[in-house]
């Protein structure tokens, strides 16, 4: 299940400005060209973005305003995170307590959009991550082990991060 979320926690008003802009161009530059309908999962739904994406912006700032998306998501307990480039992807197989329900976030930030494939398949949904800075979430159970791979299409540039967090 891809769900949207609200980040927790006190924001100043810059913070309020800037989700406001965000969601303005975001609601300006939407189309439905180029759209996979041949798709049976749910479409991700995503949150405000994390920050402007800016030509020349370093890896490091890049990585900041992942984490700081990301921080915005925090709730249970974190079992597995980190950040790595787009156009490097997350390759990762988390070891997850059989049973449980677990949070998966993403983010992109950068450009262009990537793709997340759960293996096996019945592990949870495709999903397309947009490298705006919004954060996408699925809800995960470990009932057997599973790999997650995330990865960025011809034209991403930027860096991915992931969170999962026991719920």
């Amino acid at each position: 299940m891809i769900a949207k979320a609200k980040a927790g926690g006190n924001v100043g008003v810059g913070a309020y400005v800037g989700i406001a802009l965000a969601s303005a161009f975001l609601l300006a530059s939407c189309t439905s060209g180029g759209r996979d309908t041949t798709d049976a999962s749910p479409s991700p739904t995503t949150t405000a973005t994390a920050g402007a994406i800016t030509p020349g912006v370093s890896e490091k700032e890049l990585t900041e305003q992942v984490e700081a998306a990301l921080a915005g998501f925090a709730g249970g307990s974190t079992v597995e995170s980190g950040v790595e480039r787009a156009s490097e992807g997350i390759h990762t197989e988390p070891v997850l307590d059989k049973g449980e329900t677990y949070r998966l976030n993403l983010v992109c930030v950068g450009t262009g959009t990537a793709r997340l494939l759960l293996t096996p398949a019945g592990a949870g949904n495709k999903a397309t991550v947009p490298c705006d800075g919004a954060v996408v979430q699925q809800r995960l159970t470990a009932d057997e082990p599973f790999r997650i791979d995330v990865r960025g299409d011809k034209a991403a540039t930027g860096m991915i991060g992931w969170q999962i967090d026991r719920i």
